[in-house]
Formats: structure tokens, C-alpha cells, sequence
């Protein structure tokens, strides 16, 4: 009788459920706030970064932003911001030059009279000749994107990109699977000063 009356009581007894629960909800909520923290803390990799990309791009369009060792300090002032908010950071920095805003936004370096419609620069066939494209940068082929590597000259509009890769800050995707790493990127295209005359390409046909 006393053991029955006993499990009666303890059956009805609710104190420590609240200890239960939280012990099941706690790893649930923790992951969803380290997440949260991680999105957060990439978003904001991704503002700074943006911002100090458009600053140091329109540095780098300046006359003086052709000179090696002005754009080798402008790019370390961007390690420098990207490494002081993940001190291990990875940082790798491109420019890319384009004769047009449009060409750069469709990363089309070199254009081209495509007479048969198939999307590339032909050759010539038979007695016709190859199709005729500007060579832009001069190098003798046709580049068909990606531009040209470097700032360009006045007036070309420059492509400035940085990837940032640095290690979560947070082991959220670690418990669940995920990659230990996560890549920013920031680009911006910005038109070189009118220092001096726009280089101009050559008129070709391709081989």
C-alpha cells in the first residue's frame, strides 16, 4: 500500500520536468544560434569586404593606381580588412581589364562579327576568311572572356575582384556536416581616369 501510494505521488509529481525538456531543446537551440552567429558574422565579412573593394577599385582607376607598388599597397590594405576579421584569411586579388562596361558585365573581352551565328570566331573556310574580331590587348588571337589580366589603360573599365576563404568562426556546420571553411567574394568594375588616349586594338580575322 505505501509503495503504491508512493508511485502515485511521483507519477504526479511535475518538479524537474522543465530540467527534462531543456535538456532536449538546449542542443537544438544552440546549433540554430551558432548558425545564426556564423550568417551573421559572414554577412558582415561580405559588407566590409564590399566596401573597402569599391574604395581601394577607385584608388586603383587614378593614373597612379597603374604603378606595381601602388596597387601592391592598395591590395594590402585589403588583406589587411579581411584579416582583421579572421586573422587567417586567404586572400587572393584579381584585376581584369575590358575595352566596355557591357563587355565587362557580360565578361566578353574581345568582340566579334559572327557571320554563321555559332558563338565563337571561325577561321577562314575555303576562300572566305576567318571572321574579323578586335584584339584588344594585341597578343594576336582572339579571347573569347575573361579579359585581360592587369588595370588596362585610360579609360577601360577594370574588373576588381577579391576572394576571401578563411574557417568558420562557429562548428555549426562541423556537427552537421558541412564544410570548415567559407568563401567571400567582392567585386567591382570601375571605368580608369582619362589620363591620356584610350589604347586602341587591331583589326584581325581569326586563323
Amino acid at each position: 500500500m505505501i509503495r503504491r501510494r508512493a508511485l502515485l505521488t511521483l507519477r504526479g509529481d511535475a518538479r524537474g520536468a522543465t530540467i527534462v525538456e531543456f535538456a532536449m531543446i538546449a542542443p537544438v537551440m544552440g546549433i540554430l544560434l551558432l548558425g545564426a552567429f556564423d550568417v551573421a558574422h559572414t554577412l558582415y565579412m561580405r559588407a566590409v569586404l564590399q566596401g573597402i573593394v569599391q574604395k581601394v577599385g577607385r584608388d586603383s582607376s587614378l593614373e597612379t593606381g597603374l604603378d606595381a607598388a601602388t596597387q601592391a599597397v592598395l591590395d594590402a590594405k585589403v588583406t589587411a580588412q579581411a584579416r582583421a576579421l579572421s586573422n587567417n584569411a586567404t586572400v587572393t586579388i584579381t584585376r581584369k581589364w575590358y575595352r566596355t562596361f557591357s563587355n565587362a558585365a557580360a565578361a566578353k573581352f574581345e568582340p566579334f562579327t559572327d557571320t554563321n551565328g555559332n558563338g565563337t570566331c571561325d577561321g577562314p573556310s575555303g576562300s572566305t576568311p576567318g571572321e574579323p574580331y578586335e584584339d584588344n590587348n594585341n597578343n594576336g588571337h582572339w579571347d573569347a572572356t575573361g579579359g585581360n589580366l592587369g588595370s588596362g589603360g585610360a579609360k577601360d573599365a577594370m574588373v576588381y575582384t577579391v576572394n576571401v576563404t578563411y574557417p568558420r568562426m562557429f562548428p555549426v556546420y562541423r556537427i552537421i556536416g558541412g564544410g570548415t571553411s567559407t568563401t567571400v567574394t567582392a567585386t567591382t568594375v570601375l571605368r580608369n581616369q582619362p589620363y591620356g588616349d584610350q589604347g586602341a586594338g587591331t583589326e584581325r580575322n581569326c586563323p
